[in-house]
């Protein structure tokens, strides 16, 4: 008994319940669970029972189907499976991955279930391959025998090298109409998957149907190959068999050792004509090379994930080898100067320390120098930006996840905490971080694990934890955008950085260090740059601080000609605007007291105008009072 229930869709709260041993889901008039959500296709999925259990299979559905039990996600598209054993209390999520119907299984199944006896016309040991492979060789099929097995070098990736067993088998055996292939699961040797369902082209009932679950129980009951002729008959009632109407089949086990790690099977649905004891042992030759091919593909795969794994930690590890120390990064300004004193007394502690500062101002430079002047240097350091991921996304990317436990997740990954393990992760923009990873990241900082997306366990990390943000995290608690318990765990250790425009002294230092790196990076000398253009640069406010800095002086390497010097009329535009404001100000050559008069003259009459002649606020701007305003108007005749 199965009784399906929608949580979550436009048919929510509808219940079905029934005792049939198929059960098509979908928006068709036929299907015996009719669900109206468009999203869905029309004959979607179909569950049945096999061997005592239900099973849901996707019906090739537009927008895939997955299976959610527990923490666990199995992903039913046809890249790794179309179908899954289902449990009392799964989940089945159909359609639309960003909004799916969801559907709660509850199932009780009957303590005895029947057992179809299946009846074969013949068999092949895995004895008997070795004579059959020298009979082979002596008979006028070794021709076709060879293209088909050359036909299983043409890739080394597992997808490629299904197809061309699919290949290999329709050039061998010319009655093959379908064929499909099994895999066992690598730590579950009673569970097969289908990894591969191709029809011939060209024929009646074209579409690929799943293996027969009655042959695969025969070619594991047995260790054998086998051949049934008049399949519905010989192999007793199994639902996929009477529908797919099976002439005659085989199955051909695919060896590991001792180990039996698939299964391929051929059928013929085209004609009555049957399959031969010819076909079984070409086919029994052709499965010994297809395991080896697959072998060498699954050795393939995992190499690649091993390869991805140790170029990322490697990227990490040359970001690390660069090295960083508080005297290379400039700043000679006093307020740049107090903060490095201070961040020497964090250095060499695990408390998680919050840099401030508008965007552009060096925080992640802070925070990496942090990592490699104290006694976490010879570990990672990690920089993530938490406003440059959606959700999902980050979450993966922080906390790494399992293979199938979503959309796309086709290989387990390593979180950022699990790379940085002994090491410092740097969290940039901490305050667009959303709630729910903002519970996860709680839980890091107090517990010291993580756990993967997809994962059932946790595991222990030693990470210490720099963050940066531009926004005012306390008014963010108090508009309960930022969790307030995770606010004081962050905010052990605060620092602000200044503004460019607060350390204006620092403005010609670093426009030498970007002059020099950039033209030895371009290869492209420059003369230097003139004072009327660092004139410009020092009154710029810079928003963009030294970010904005770095972009305009590689501009203007690009911009100027080679072994120029650079002149105020290279800079950018908004940069200029200061331009008219200095000549304007500039004061006629005579006494330092007639050029002074001069200046302030400039000064009173900007500041009337900018206040709308209303004296009392334009006192208050100048800092002066509204009697000493008078008397300054008075003395220059304003």
């Amino acid at each position: 008994m199965i009784r399906l229930e929608v949580v979550q869709g436009k048919d929510k709260g509808q219940a079905f319940e029934t005792d049939e041993s198929q059960v098509l889901v979908g928006r068709a008039e036929n299907a015996s669970f009719q669900l109206t959500d468009t999203h869905l296709s029309s004959e979607h999925g179909l569950i049945f029972r096999d061997q005592g259990q239900y099973v849901y299979r996707d019906l090739r559905s537009t927008n895939g189907s997955m299976l959610l039990r527990g923490q666990k996600r199995v992903l039913l598209d046809g890249s790794d499976r179309w179908e899954t054993s289902l449990r009392d209390g799964d989940r089945l999520l159909l359609g639309d991955a960003t909004s799916p119907v969801i559907v709660l299984c509850k199932i009780q199944l009957d303590d005895e279930i029947e057992e179809a006896e299946a009846r074969v016309i013949a068999k092949r040991d895995r004895s008997a391959a070795e004579s059959i492979a020298g009979q082979l060789e002596q008979s006028p099929d070794v021709t076709r025998l060879y293209r088909a097995m050359k036909m299983l070098s043409s890739g080394l990736d597992l997808e490629t090298v299904l197809e061309a067993v699919a290949e290999a088998v329709f050039e061998l055996v010319p009655r093959t109409t379908h064929i499909s292939v099994l895999l066992a699961d690598d730590e579950d040797d009673q569970r097969y998957t289908p990894l591969l369902a191709r029809s011939r082209e060209n024929v009646e009932n074209a579409d690929p149907i799943m293996m027969s679950r009655a042959v695969l129980r025969r070619v594991l009951k047995e260790r054998s190959a086998v051949l049934a002729a008049n399949a519905a008959d010989e192999l007793g009632s199994s639902e996929s068999i009477m529908g797919a109407n099976i002439r005659s089949t085989i199955g051909v086990p695919l060896w590991r050792g001792e180990r039996i790690v698939g299964v391929l099977e051929t059928d013929n649905r085209a004609s009555s004509g049957m399959f031969t004891e010819r076909d079984l042992d070409l086919l029994l030759a052709l499965g010994q090379q297809a395991a080896l091919a697959i072998a060498n593909a699954q050795l393939y795969s995992r190499l690649m994930v091993s390869q991805d794994q140790i170029k990322g930690e490697n990227r990490y590890l040359k970001r690390k080898a660069q090295g960083m120390r508080f005297d290379n990064i400039i700043g000679e300004a006093s307020s740049m100067k107090e903060i490095f004193k201070t961040l020497e007394r964090v250095i060499d502690t695990r408390a998680t320390v919050c840099v401030y500062g508008e965007t552009g101002t060096g925080k992640e430079l802070i925070a990496n120098a942090i990592h490699h002047q104290g006694r976490r240097r010879e570990k990672m350091f990690v920089a993530q930006n938490c406003a440059a991921l959606p959700e999902n996304l980050l979450e993966s990317e922080l906390f790494g996840h399992k293979k199938g436990s979503f959309t796309g997740a086709d290989r387990d990954k390593k979180g950022l905490f699990e790379i940085a393990d002994g090491g410092t992760l740097f969290l940039d923009e901490i305050g667009e971080m959303p709630p729910i990873l903002q519970a996860k990241l709680l839980r890091v900082l107090q517990e010291g694990e993580v756990r993967p997306v997809g994962a059932t366990r946790a595991k222990q990390v030693d990470v210490r934890i720099i963050c940066a943000t531009n926004r005012d995290l306390d008014k963010e608690v108090e508009a309960g955008r930022f969790r307030q318990d995770l606010y004081y765990r962050l905010m052990v250790f605060p620092i602000t950085l200044p503004p460019l425009r607060e350390r204006r002294e620092d403005v010609p230092l670093l426009i030498q260090h970007f002059l020099k790196r950039y033209t030895v990076e371009m290869r492209k000398p420059v003369g230097g740059i003139s004072q009327e253009a660092l004139n410009y640069l020092a009154s710029y406010q810079w928003p963009g601080n030294i970010r904005e800095l770095e972009n305009e002086v590689q501009r203007l390497v690009i911009q100027v000609d080679e072994n120029a010097i650079i002149q105020g009329e290279h800079l950018s535009p908004h940069i200029r605007k200061v331009e008219g404001m200095i000549e304007r100000i500039a004061p006629r050559k005579g006494t330092l007291k007639e050029m002074m008069e001069s200046v302030e003259r400039w000064i009173l009459t900007e500041a009337l105008k900018e206040h709308g002649n209303n004296k009392t606020q334009t006192a208050a701007s100048l800092g002066i009072t509204r009697e000493g305003l008078h008397k300054k108007l008075s003395k220059y005749g304003i």
